[in-house]
């Protein structure tokens, strides 16, 4: 069965999308109704921005969802999803190349995370970190502890076997590296991002992206679109929107996720959006299935 899934933040880069606006009707169509809908021309950044441009969360979701989208929408009669998924931001692109969500909607509620992750990051400096080659287990344990001395720290992101991406305040996360390497983690990375994602520290951000998450309407996809929060398939909007809403403050358990895939009958996943960071975690999580880009 054919799968297709989608990035989130960190595979933007400076000239994304560019080809595709450049050779594509309908792309450029696209491109331009979000620049109106977002009231500024972001095809401006992606294009020909700098990093530190793209870097900004209120840029950068908006951006690797819009290459994402509209790289899947490109491929025309290609595109048929049996199964979809996403890496966080990506799940909101999941969505819509399912149909569960228009495009236009999907976009302003990617928006309306960004705009509102950010302001939740500015009003509590935060962070996060990639533990490499510590079983899972542990990393719970340390974050465990480093939270039962007053700070935040949680596990964010299961990424593939030996990778999870840990979350929370500055002092807690940095406590904890020291203690995941003192445990045997081969590194403990603290990541560029602009704060605390996937953990207790985006509560602000999670209730004011739940009215927006609320007001919009939802359909029934064409696919199941297996979801972070439970790495479960879903179909049923109520449902759906649940997820999405748990889904700033959850863990995104994208090792399950793909096990999950693969067991019900996913052989071919194709990465729709910037960079390759997808397909080299499906190869780690299940390398008895295909996974490339959009050819």
């Amino acid at each position: 069965m054919k799968a297709f899934v989608f990035p989130g933040q960190g595979a933007q880069f400076v000239g994304m999308g560019k080809d595709l606006y450049e050779n594509s009707a309908l792309a450029k169509e696209l491109f331009e109704k979000a620049n109106d809908i977002l009231g500024y021309r972001i095809t401006d950044i992606m294009f020909n921005g700098t990093d530190e441009d793209l870097r900004q969360t209120k840029v950068t979701q908006p951006a690797v969802f819009l290459h994402s989208v509209i790289s899947a929408l490109c491929m025309g009669d290609d595109f048929k999803p049996e199964m979809t998924a996403g890496h966080s931001l990506g799940e909101f692109s999941a969505l819509v190349a399912a149909g569960a969500l228009s495009f236009e909607d999907g976009l302003k509620l990617v928006y309306a995370r960004a705009m509102a992750m950010q302001k939740a990051c500015e009003a509590q400096p935060s962070t996060m970190a990639a533990i490499i080659a510590l079983p899972d287990e542990k990393v719970e344990e340390i974050c465990a502890q480093v939270s039962a001395e007053g700070e935040v720290c949680v596990a964010a992101n299961y990424n593939c076997p030996g990778q999870i991406v840990i979350s929370g305040s500055i002092e807690g996360i940095n406590k904890a590296c020291e203690l995941m390497k003192a445990a045997g983690a081969k590194r403990a990375l603290p990541l560029k991002v602009g704060g605390a994602f996937h953990s207790p520290l985006m509560n602000p951000a999670k209730v004011e992206l739940e009215a927006a998450i609320n007001a919009t309407e939802i359909h029934a996809p064409k696919c199941p679109v297996y979801q972070n929060v439970d790495a479960m398939p879903h179909t049923d909007p109520v449902e759906i929107k649940k997820n999405l809403v748990a889904q700033l403050t959850a863990s995104v358990r994208w090792t399950q996720t793909v096990k999950n895939m693969v067991a019900d009958g996913a052989t071919n996943f194709t990465e729709c959006g910037p960079g390759a960071v997808l397909q080299g975690l499906i190869k780690k999580i299940a390398p008895e299935a295909t996974a490339h880009g959009i050819a």
